[in-house]
């Protein structure tokens, strides 16, 4: 199947800081593509994958897993780690959930983590229902698109495969048991209002992870793809700020950003 336009992986091979970019369910990289994009202007190494059966039609997601997504994110890091002295992963909605499982199985090979809105729990009561359902209905209506900001839109499924989505609640177990082994340096921005995400589920991640170093914001103006949205300035300059502060400045070549002067 031919990839939807924006869709396709980024890669940029720059300094000996790399940074993996997870994007959510049911999304592509084009969501975090602008967050990818600067990161490699300021002369990082930037991994952008697009997850199996994304970025094409929903049913091609019908027949992967969340172990095939796992598997494409650990692939780049490994490749990431195997050419860069350090590694950051940077992560939307669903793909926090996957950075949080690298985080907790690789350790040190991950220097820090910044989750944007990351989903790692059920806000949906009739979840429970998904093992029968998906037998049933393959599809209900899609998740993309949360923007605050008129005129950004996000390439995603308008329709949520239900096969997956009971996969995906499955990785939602296996994480939420292995957050206290998250112990590298976390930013984590969440948006109050998101209407696919709860703040329940950053409350989740904040109380459970064993890291020492710890930096919640806010995303006052946006909704839930905050990285395309009216905080998307603010994020990326918070992001450049926390690799500078824990890689050294010789190897990032980043020049401090001040995010009061990124507002979108």
């Amino acid at each position: 199947m031919p990839l939807l336009p924006g869709a396709e992986p980024y890669r940029h091979q720059g300094g000996k800081v790399g940074v993996l970019l997870c994007h959510g369910f049911t999304g592509s990289p084009q969501s975090l593509r602008p967050w990818a994009e600067q990161l490699a202007a300021a002369g990082l190494t930037v991994s952008l994958p697009l997850l199996p059966g994304h970025g094409t039609r929903w049913q091609d997601m019908q027949l992967t897993r969340w172990e095939d997504w796992y598997a494409e994110v650990e692939r780049e890091l490994l490749a990431l780690s195997a050419s860069c002295e350090q590694v950051f992963v940077c992560a939307l909605s669903m793909g926090g959930a996957l950075a949080l499982r690298l985080a907790a199985l690789h350790g040190p090979e991950i220097s820090g983590l910044v989750l944007v809105n990351p989903s790692v729990r059920s806000d949906n009561p009739a979840s429970v229902l998904l093992p029968a359902l998906r037998h049933v209905v393959p599809s209900l209506p899609g998740v993309a698109n949360d923007i605050a900001l008129e005129g950004s839109l996000e390439v995603g499924y308008d329709r949520t495969p239900l096969h997956a989505a009971w996969s995906l609640s499955q990785l939602w177990k296996d994480v939420q048991a292995r957050l206290p082994e998250v112990r590298q340096p976390v930013l984590l921005f969440h948006s109050p209002q998101d209407h696919v995400v709860s703040p329940a589920n950053s409350e989740l991640v904040l109380a459970r992870i064993s890291s020492a170093d710890v930096t919640e914001r806010l995303c006052e103006r946006s909704y839930h793809v905050a990285t395309l949205d009216h905080d998307a300035a603010e994020i990326f300059g918070a992001s450049l700020e926390f690799i500078s502060r824990l890689a050294p400045a010789s190897a990032v070549g980043v020049t401090r950003v001040d995010s009061d002067d990124h507002q979108g």
